[in-house]
């Protein structure tokens, strides 16, 4: 990685960045994760807008819980990735969503950042007062399932969902991050 990151909460400032990653996303084909970026960026201001109504609360989809979304920008104010952290659990949350989802641009990924937007969203979970964070990943992804296990995952109990496809969950003490 070579490189600092941080993470910061998502602003109109960084419009363009924002929008060469969801472009760069976009023409890979691949499902776009966490969920939070396939909200439509055409207009801007207001993704920008629900995305901090999600924080507090307000607007909210019946049944869904608050939660914080964060990009990671590298020293080059490059958005390498995002994560959404939800503030507390539903029961779908616990069997397929857990508190954090997280996605790194395509061109950035095998360069370490998956395993430190990881470690620095558990610190945000930390801070919300959450003190066991679950982190999920399908059983084929393998760069997830280290990254999680890198973080200190623990495995609990697989979860299998209708179409057969497995989902393995893994608690974090978040009281043990600095």
């Amino acid at each position: 990685m070579g490189e600092n990151v941080k993470l910061v909460k998502p602003t109109v400032e960084l419009r363009e960045e924002y929008l060469d990653f969801y472009d760069e996303w976009k023409a890979s084909g691949e499902d776009m994760v966490p969920w939070v970026i396939k909200k439509d960026p055409a207009k801007f201001d207001d993704m920008i807008q629900s995305l901090h109504d999600a924080e507090i609360g307000e607007s909210l989809p019946a049944g869904w819980v608050p939660d914080s979304t964060y990009w990671l920008m590298t020293d080059h104010n490059r958005l390498a990735g995002v994560v959404n952290i939800r503030h507390s659990l539903t029961e779908k949350l616990l069997n397929i969503g857990g508190h954090i989802g997280y996605g790194i641009r395509p061109s950035e990924r095998r360069k370490g950042y998956a395993t430190k937007l990881l470690s620095l969203s558990l610190q945000k979970t930390k801070e919300l007062g959450i003190k066991k964070t679950l982190v999920v990943c399908d059983k084929w992804n393998e760069a997830s399932k280290r990254t999680i296990l890198n973080n200190g995952g623990k495995p609990d109990l697989d979860f299998i969902e209708e179409d057969g496809n497995v989902i393995l969950r893994y608690w974090i003490d978040t009281e043990d991050k600095k």
